[in-house]
Parts: C-alpha cells; structure tokens; sequence
C-alpha cells in the first residue's frame, strides 16, 4: 500500500490491469477520491471505454477531464487526497496531435509530479516493447512516451510494472 503524499508510477501493455489496479490501490485510502482523466471521445470505440471507465468506480469519485493541461489540473486539487491519473499517453497523443511543445508540456508535468501532495497514482501505457513502428508520427509517438515514461519513473516513489492483471513492483 502507498503512503499518504507519495507517487506511484503504474505502467504496462494495453489491457494489462493498469487502470483497474490504480482504482483499487486508490480506493483502499479514504474517500474522496479524484480521477483525472485524459482521454477524449473522438469515436465511439473511445466513448465506449471511457464508460466502462466510469462504470466501474463507484460513488465517492470526482471526474476532472484534463486532456491537455493536467499539470494544472493536479495543481488545482487539495492536499491530502488520492488522485488517479489516467492515463499519460493519451494526455501525450492529444499535445502530439494538437502539435504542442511535448518536451516542454512534459517537463512542466513532472514538475508538478515531483511536488506530489497527497497519494497519487499516475497510469502510463509501456509502448516500446513491440516492433519498430513503420511511420515517423507512430515512431515519434513511442519515443516521446517512453522518455515520458522515464521521467516520471525517476521521480516516483513507487513503480508497478503491471503483467497479466499482475503488479510488479520495479521501484
């Protein structure tokens, strides 16, 4: 179990338990709990995952969208509360696609992280296990996510590396 005031770090494939495992860990502290989610229904595959998404938690759960300025929605909240950020490689994607400066949105985002003022669980999606993708936006996506990912590794106090459902503790 995390303490108070610490980050957590969940990464791994698609479909791996992430989000349901950052839900758990996250409910077992005291209510209330807030969820920022970065995702953006753009079709109605994602419309349907977002509500499986919120299907899932229960009451006590505030929903904050932050698709682009996440940063500024964590600090926004109060202290001492846990958090469940979902997840930063669609938050990635929507600066990608908006054609922001990555680097610099990523920065100021574990900026933000390294301040972390409650428990606080951040779900990033692990890209750079598979085959060399065939185009440069799909290529450049992979290697913006894993330096994103590195980043917030190095600065979490926790990290689970999730397989098959499975946390594994990296960190």
């Amino acid at each position: 179990m995390p303490d108070q005031g610490k980050l957590t770090f969940i990464v791994g494939g698609a479909r791996s338990g992430k989000s349901a495992h950052a839900e758990a860990l996250a409910t077992a502290l005291a209510s209330p709990w807030t969820y920022i989610a970065t995702a953006q229904a753009y079709d109605d595959e994602m419309r349907e995952r977002i509500a499986l998404h919120r299907s899932r938690r229960g009451e006590g759960w505030t929903t904050i969208d932050a698709p682009l300025d996440l940063a500024g929605a964590l600090e926004a909240l109060p202290d001492n509360q846990p958090v469940l950020v979902d997840c930063l490689t669609l938050w990635l994607t929507n600066h990608m696609l908006a054609d922001h400066d990555v680097g610099a949105e990523c920065r100021r985002l574990a900026d933000v992280l390294s301040r972390t003022r409650g428990p606080w669980f951040v779900v990033s999606n692990e890209v750079g296990q598979g085959i060399v993708p065939d185009n440069a936006l799909a290529r450049r996506f992979r290697d913006d996510a894993g330096r994103l990912n590195q980043q917030i590794a190095a600065i979490a106090d926790t990290v689970l590396l999730m397989v098959a459902g499975l946390p594994l503790k990296v960190k």
